[in-house]
């Protein structure tokens, strides 16, 4: 059976680009969110619709379908007075605001006299990525989880489920 929109997911995953394990959450709390609300890359969504509790699988995910295609035209060269304060090196994130209010990421890329080469593309940008998951639970969100259009969060802070899984809200 199909997993349906505003059902609560729970899963856990080892993802891999190019064959190195670059992220996993095996042997911790489980990614708990709302299918259907874009709280997971589109083709992780995609990928998972026909699994079942239980079920364990690969999901391959296009750039396209994760973090978009690199785009050379994200690459800014900004004064290096904005980064007042900051020790910067080569190849760190930093965090900031977008213009439309949003968080978002940058990689320092080159550190010059005068300015700063900031890359704005996601550090996934073009990479094609592989997922080994595994589903814990599906359930039906309550209301209230529809209304916010996100699970619940325990006294603890962490996501709940009727399963018991815990944590997992990103």
């Amino acid at each position: 059976m199909a997993i349906e929109e505003t059902q609560i997911v729970s899963l856990n995953y080892e993802l891999r680009v190019d064959g190195e394990l670059v992220d996993s959450n095996t042997d911790k709390e489980p990614l708990v969110f709302m299918f259907g609300k874009g709280q997971i890359i589109s083709g992780l969504e995609d990928g998972i619709k026909q699994m079942s509790v239980g079920e364990k699988g690969d999901v391959f995910v296009k750039a396209s379908e994760a973090y978009g295609e690199y785009d050379e035209q994200a690459i800014e060269e900004l004064p290096k007075e904005q980064f007042a304060g900051i020790e910067l090196e080569t190849g760190m994130s930093l965090y900031g605001q977008s213009e439309s209010g949003e968080t978002t990421q940058v990689v320092v890329k080159e550190i010059g006299d005068d300015s700063v080469l900031i890359d704005f593309n996601h550090p996934m940008a073009g990479k094609d990525l592989m997922f080994s998951v595994d589903i814990g639970d599906i359930r039906d969100a309550t209301s209230d989880e529809i209304a916010a259009g996100s699970p619940a969060k325990s006294d603890d802070g962490c996501c709940s489920t009727n399963s018991g899984h815990g944590c997992g809200c990103h």
